[in-house]
C-alpha cells in the first residue's frame, strides 16, 4: 500500500468512560500509521473529556468533541467521521486497547475495503490487562463472505459467544463514501454488524487475518450486555430493511432470515417481560394475546430460561482467549 495511503482515523466513541479512555488513546497514539485520533464524548457524566484531552502527546493528532446530550455510537461515530480526512478508519472502543504494531501487520497487503485481525478477550479481573502480549499465531488470512459473516452473528446458547460481529476491522473511506454508507444512528445494538452487512452485500472485499492486535477487556457491565428492548427491534427491522433493498443469493437470504428470526425471538420474550413489569401477569398475557404470532416466541424463550440450569454447567472462565481459531505460531 502506498505511504499515503497507511494514514489511519481512529474513531473512539465513548460514554463515562475516564477510567479506561487514557489506555484506549494512547494505545492508538502510539501507533506510526495513526495520523488522527478522533473521540467522541458522547454526553458523558463524568470527566471522560478531560481525561481524553489530557491524553494529548503534543503531535497535533488528538481531536476531542462532545455532545451535550447521549446521542449513540453509531451518530457519535458518524460525527467523527464527517470530522476527519484520513483516507483509512478503524474503531476502537473506549474501554478496549491495541496492542504494539497492530496496524502492520493489518496493512501489509492492499487487497481489501475492510480488513479485521483476531481479537484477544481479556478479562476484566485479569492485572495489567493492557501490558498482556498476545499469542503469536501462523500468518492465515480469508475473504468474508455475507452468508459466512451473518451466520457467524446467530449466538448459540450454552456456546461461548465468538460472532463476527466483534471484529474491529479498518475500513477504506473510498469505499464508504462511493457507496454511501454511514451508521444507521436509531442503532444502538449492532450498528457494526447492520455496516458490514451492506458493505458485503455491496461487494466489499472483508479480509480477516489471524495476528492479534485489538485487546477487548470483558467487563460484566458494558454497554452491549444492557441493551434496551427498543435496540433489540431496531436490529431485527435492520435485517428486515437489508432483505428488502439488496440483491442478495438464495443462501444470503435464508440466513439473514435465519438471523431476523433469532433477535425478533429476543425481543418478543424482552416485550413480553416490559409488559409484566408494567401491569402484571394479566397484562403480559393480554399483550401476548394481541400479538399472537409472537407467542410460540415467547413461549419458546421462557422455557428456554427456565431450563438453562439444566442444559448446560457452569464453565471455568479463562483470563484470555480468542475470537478467531488459529493456529499458535511455533517457536
Amino acid at each position: 500500500m502506498a505511504p499515503g495511503l497507511q494514514s489511519i482515523c481512529v474513531i473512539i466513541a465513548a460514554k463515562n468512560a475516564s477510567d479506561t479512555i487514557g489506555t484506549a488513546i494512547s494505545s492508538a497514539l502510539a501507533e506510526p500509521q495513526v495520523s488522527e485520533v478522533v473521540v467522541i464524548d458522547d454526553g458523558s457524566t463524568d470527566a471522560t473529556a478531560d481525561v481524553a484531552r489530557s491524553c494529548d502527546d503534543g503531535s497535533g493528532r488528538l481531536k476531542v468533541e462532545r455532545f451535550d446530550v447521549n446521542r449513540g455510537p453509531s451518530a457519535a461515530r458518524n460525527h467523527a467521521i464527517a470530522i476527519s480526512t484520513a483516507p483509512l478508519i478503524a474503531i476502537l472502543d473506549a474501554d478496549d486497547f491495541y496492542f504494539p504494531g497492530r496496524f502492520a501487520a493489518m496493512l501489509a497487503n492492499d487487497d481489501w475495503d475492510l480488513v479485521a485481525d483476531n481479537i484477544a478477550f481479556i478479562q476484566q479481573s485479569m492485572p495489567d490487562a493492557s501490558a498482556v502480549v498476545p499469542a503469536r499465531f501462523e500468518p492465515q488470512e480469508h475473504f468474508l463472505q455475507l452468508s459466512e459473516f451473518v451466520e457467524g452473528n446467530i449466538s448459540k446458547r450454552g456456546v461461548e459467544r465468538g460472532e463476527t460481529g466483534f471484529l474491529k476491522p479498518v475500513i477504506r473511506r473510498s469505499f464508504l463514501d462511493e457507496h454511501k454508507l454511514r451508521y444507521v444512528e436509531a442503532m444502538r445494538l449492532g450498528e457494526d454488524y447492520e455496516l458490514y452487512v451492506r458493505a458485503l452485500a455491496l461487494g466489499a472485499r472483508y479480509k480477516v487475518i489471524c495476528n492479534c492486535g485489538y485487546g477487548a477487556i470483558v467487563r460484566g457491565d458494558s454497554l452491549s450486555g444492557r441493551h434496551r428492548t427498543e435496540d433489540l427491534r431496531q436490529l431485527y427491522e435492520a435485517d428486515k430493511r437489508i432483505l428488502a433493498t439488496c440483491a442478495l443469493n438464495p443462501q444470503e437470504t435464508a440466513l439473514l432470515k435465519e438471523h431476523e428470526r433469532h433477535i425478533r425471538e429476543k425481543f418478543e420474550l424482552r416485550d413480553f417481560l416490559d409488559a409484566k413489569a408494567r401491569g402484571g401477569m394479566a397484562g403480559a398475557l393480554k399483550h401476548a394475546l394481541q400479538r399472537p404470532t409472537a407467542v410460540p416466541m415467547i413461549v419458546k424463550g421462557i422455557w428456554l430460561d427456565k431450563t438453562a440450569r439444566y442444559r448446560s454447567k457452569p464453565k471455568q472462565v479463562a483470563d484470555i482467549r480468542y475470537l478467531l481459531p488459529a493456529k499458535p505460531l511455533k517457536q
